[in-house]
């Protein structure tokens, strides 16, 4: 006699705080076609950098980031999102980005050896120094994006202005490009989105475009795109508002 499924066992596991089991998405259609149809979700857990669970949170496979978890990344340095590593993928060139709202202002990036973002005299691209006076570091704007990536997509804008970082190939400076207005939808422009990433006091930024390639410096060099070493990838944000 042929072996039935044991469809509540596997239910079982699909349901546990561990990531989504492979085997939960791979029941058959003749194994269920008796049952209700199935939603499948997967927990998102808000951990401290000492592993201490904050926060847990159920969310569809394909639900976006919501206001509240904007909340969490920007105001809580401790604290970091996660997203189901099973959530479906689009290919990128078909993605479309909408602009949510702006989640940190007038900011400055310095890298490890302490050197502030400023922009070279007269020209369209960055570069880092070590600074006596932050007054004279570029201050910048993030606005944030909906993605169906697990990470969060933003755009870098110089405050005040309509300049954007705009990510190159590698190697190549980054270079600040002005638009008349802020995007509300990025589907063909992605050199100007980073999946912005913290860990601690660290953070990366990602060229959506790009994604092996980070916001990096180096010394005698401008800003650039660099997979790692020996390039500066990661920054410190400094707040500049209360």
């Amino acid at each position: 006699m042929a072996k039935v499924p044991d469809l509540f066992e596997d239910l079982k596991n699909c349901y546990s705080y561990d990531p989504l089991h492979e085997d939960c998405m791979s029941l058959s259609t003749s194994e269920t076609s008796k049952t209700s149809q199935l939603t499948f979700k997967e927990n998102v857990v808000v951990v401290a950098t000492n592993g201490k669970i904050l926060k847990k949170r159920r969310l569809s496979l394909n639900q976006f980031i919501t206001d509240d978890d904007l909340e969490a990344i920007t105001n809580d340095a401790e604290e970091e999102i996660m997203k189901p590593r099973s959530a479906a993928y689009n290919f990128r060139s078909n993605e479309k980005y909408n602009y949510m709202r702006i989640i940190k202002s007038q900011f400055i990036l310095n890298d490890n050896l302490n050197q502030s973002i400023i922009q070279q005299t007269g020209g369209n691209y960055l570069m880092a120094a070590a600074l006596q006076n932050l007054d004279d570091a570029v201050k910048f704007d993030m606005g944030a994006y909906t993605s169906e990536d697990s990470k969060l997509p933003v755009t870098l804008r110089i405050s005040k202005t309509r300049l954007f970082v705009s990510a190159q190939n590698e190697d190549e400076p980054v270079l600040l490009k002005e638009m008349p207005e802020t995007p509300k939808t990025i589907r063909d422009e992605t050199n100007l989105l980073f999946f912005w990433e913290r860990h601690g006091s660290k953070n990366y930024f990602t060229s959506v475009a790009q994604p092996k390639l980070f916001i990096a410096t180096q010394e005698r060099k401008l800003v650039h795109m660099a997979r790692g070493q020996p390039s500066i990838t990661d920054f410190q944000i400094l707040e500049t508002q209360p």
